[in-house]
């Protein structure tokens, strides 16, 4: 199991990187691992402004859909692209080319009430 150090991590399982100014959303390494094989990505809110929290779209497995939290306030900017043709890549490489949303965070300081990577690893018991 993956545990980036340079991410910020949810109790719902999604993570968060931030870049600059904008930041990239993405679910665990140990959520994709639980929910199986992801089959389709749906965010409808591109281009809305959301609280921490809200739902910003779901993800679909063959079994069930569940839903996706952002980890922080801001106005989402981009889907990922590549989640349409490959929704398999959140799946292969969840920290990396299976982001699902790019973000511009309201308030940066919001991340510092997310967990750092051993803080999340004892929350699932690793």
């Amino acid at each position: 199991m993956n545990f980036p150090t340079n991410v910020k991590y949810t109790s719902e399982h999604e993570w968060i990187r931030l870049e600059g100014e904008e930041a990239y959303v993405g679910i665990t390494d140990y959520a994709q691992d639980q929910l199986g094989d992801i089959v389709f990505v749906d965010v409808t809110t591109e281009g809305e402004t959301l609280e921490a929290g809200e739902v910003f779209g779901t993800i679909e497995v063959v079994k069930t859909v569940s839903d996706l939290f952002l980890p922080v306030g801001g106005e989402i900017l981009e889907v990922n692209p590549e989640l349409e043709e490959h929704p398999e890549l959140v799946n292969q490489d969840p920290y990396g080319k299976g982001w699902l949303v790019r973000i511009r965070p309201t308030d940066v300081s919001e991340m510092d009430k997310l967990m750092d990577a051993e803080a999340y690893k004892q929350i699932i018991n690793e």
